[in-house]
């Protein structure tokens, strides 16, 4: 498994021999201005919520590749109903897809989309590869609802935000982190503006102060896992 990081909550993930995008907010991020989303491949299209900061792309990314959107039931209907592909989902539920199983999990933050359509309720997602299985958590505050996710699945990466003012801050992912048991941590959700700038050396210092490894990517760069 291979990913990507796009910036601010973006990412890029190759499983299975598929190619997948994460809330694609690229073109109107002025810090991923290197990243071109002509040339990005997608097979498929997973949104957590639908705010402006995580779909403004979407569109373009899936006229361009025919990707399949996958989220909640609300936002799946948005965009079917404009003639995408589209896989509704809701809380608790999963689905095998071919490149692995996905389960669509809690998030504590608020959805509509920047036209004021309703967005259905956020969520995150935990997804199971053929060898490595990872949660991407989305926008969200810490919740013990992350306790319920290593009861089915063992975690090798967790993404958790760490910006702090719209999500959770940095004590906050590394106490999320404990709750879903996984010491290997992407941060995201971090500096885009001024109200989640964070200090990047201090944030590794307090995860490694408690025995887990922070990775902050710069964008564009990748980890395999």
């Amino acid at each position: 498994m291979k990913i990507t990081y796009y910036g601010h909550a973006s990412l890029a993930i190759e499983v299975g021999g598929k190619n997948i995008i994460v809330d694609p907010f690229i073109t109107g991020n002025p810090k991923a201005s290197g990243i071109d989303i002509n040339s990005l491949k997608a097979d498929y299209i997973l949104v957590t919520h639908a705010h402006g900061d995580h779909v403004l792309d979407v569109e373009t990314i899936a006229k361009n590749t025919n990707a399949v959107i996958v989220s909640n039931a609300e936002i799946a209907t948005y965009y079917g109903s404009k003639g995408f592909n589209s896989h509704p989902m809701n809380h608790g539920g999963s689905w095998k897809f071919d490149f692995g199983k996905v389960k669509y999990v809690n998030a504590i933050h608020s959805s509509s989309f920047p036209d004021g359509t309703y967005g259905g309720n956020p969520g995150g997602f935990v997804i199971e590869g053929e060898h490595k299985n990872i949660y991407i958590a989305g926008d969200t505050a810490l919740t013990y609802d992350m306790k319920l996710i290593p009861l089915r699945t063992e975690l090798d990466l967790v993404i958790l935000p760490i910006g702090d003012n719209f999500t959770m801050d940095v004590e906050d992912a590394i106490i999320a982190s404990d709750f879903v048991e996984c010491d290997k941590i992407l941060g995201y959700h971090f500096d885009t503006f001024g109200y989640i700038e964070i200090n990047h050396e201090e944030a590794i210092r307090k995860f490694f102060d408690k025995g887990k490894d922070l990775m902050l990517l710069e964008i564009g760069e990748s980890i395999e896992l």
